[in-house]
């Protein structure tokens, strides 16, 4: 039988990145993780903050979010009015609902076409929604980066100059960490200092295979 020749026969398709989901409540130091993983050579993409660069950019979502929200969910300069959009969801589970079947979609479009431009073999999301629009559910594995709550607490006490009623009525909008915590393939426990967190980091993230 003779051998094919080699430019008869089929290139090998390049192996698709692994899709690690990032996740973590607020205060728990989710983006320092985020950027101790690009120090590490591996690509992060920011959902939360595209998701605030798209609600400006593309006209349809303008339409959707003001016929939702109301014109004021841009200011007079035609952009985003977090403050306001935020004032407005915040205890309507519903609207906020609704508002994700808005942004969501779109913010998954964006992360197709940025993982297709990807050669490294692990890729990470990171959002802070993962577990509660079960996004893990399209990830290779889930890592939480997760603090005891008071040490939250005071991380963005500090951070933002909130209150503490303040911060504990965002936490408790948010999944308890216990929830997070059984649904996680692997955890980051920043209890303690930026070296401990950087060393936990490196050693999860090359132990995923």
């Amino acid at each position: 039988m003779e051998e094919l020749h080699s430019e008869t026969q089929k290139a090998e398709p390049e192996p698709s990145p692994k899709i690690i989901g990032l996740t973590g409540g607020i205060g728990s130091g989710k983006t320092t993780v985020a950027h101790f993983i690009e120090e590490f050579g591996f690509p992060v993409y920011y959902s939360d903050d595209r998701a605030k660069t798209i609600v400006n950019d593309s006209e349809d979502l303008k339409i959707k979010i003001k016929e939702l929200l109301g014109e004021q969910a841009y200011d007079s300069n035609g952009l985003y009015d977090r403050k306001y959009v935020a004032k407005k969801v915040f205890n309507n589970k519903d609207l906020l609902h609704e508002l994700n079947e808005i942004i969501h979609p779109a913010v998954k479009i964006d992360f197709e076409e940025w993982l297709k431009k990807q050669t490294k073999y692990l890729v990470f999301k990171e959002t802070a929604l993962l577990f509660e629009l079960k996004l893990n559910r399209q990830c290779y594995k889930s890592l939480l980066v997760t603090a005891e709550d008071n040490i939250r607490t005071k991380r963005v006490m500090d951070r933002d100059g909130k209150t503490y009623r303040e911060v504990e009525s965002v936490m408790e909008k948010q999944m308890p960490e216990k929830d997070k915590i059984k649904l996680a393939d692997c955890i980051i426990y920043n209890n303690t200092n930026l070296e401990d967190l950087k060393e936990q980091t490196e050693r999860i993230v090359f132990s995923i295979e």
